[in-house]
């Protein structure tokens, strides 16, 4: 039986959402890897509002924990951060312990992506963004709770599915 991995991402939002989740699964399945991709397009016709989405929440939930690990898709997202919906995704994933695989073009630094400026009080000199919240500086490209927890790929979703099988083969 292949490895399943959940595809978390923003990609469920593009227009050609269903065509791009088929590509994903076929660079699954060249990498010997099962991809799982989120229902959000497969409710019911009937469902609509709130009611949509619980429906939408529980079907991912479910498919993130039949899957054997997480591909997630940390791009920025209306925005400079991930998705809040990947990112809750990941965290799920790791509470259930599983492994998160993740890719981001995003190679810089925080405080390189979005620092305005620096800024002294009595703890000392902090990076800044434009509202004047302090920058984590960690040396990261995504904030500490998603670097720290997943194995971060600086590239596409094809570069970290070669990372995951890599990993798979190693662990045999």
């Amino acid at each position: 039986m292949p490895f399943r991995i959940y595809l978390a991402g923003f990609d469920v939002f593009r227009p050609d959402a269903i065509a791009h989740g088929r590509t994903l699964q076929a660079l699954c399945a060249e990498a010997g890897i099962e991809g799982l991709y989120p229902l959000d397009h497969q409710a019911p016709a009937e469902l609509a509002g709130p009611d949509l989405a619980h429906w939408i929440y529980r079907a991912n939930v479910q498919l993130i924990q039949s899957a054997d690990g997480v591909l997630a898709n940390l791009n920025p997202f209306r925005g400079a951060e991930p998705d809040s919906g990947t990112a809750f995704e990941v965290g799920y994933a790791v509470a259930l312990g599983k492994p998160v695989w993740a890719y981001t073009q995003q190679s810089g630094t925080v405080v390189e992506q979005v620092s305005v400026g620096q800024a002294s009080d009595a703890g000392g000199p902090r990076y800044i963004d434009a509202n004047g919240y302090t920058v984590e500086d960690f040396g990261m490209n995504l904030n500490l709770m998603l670097a720290c927890s997943a194995t971060v790929v600086v590239g596409d979703a094809r570069a970290c599915l070669r990372r995951i099988a890599e990993h798979l083969r190693n662990a045999r």
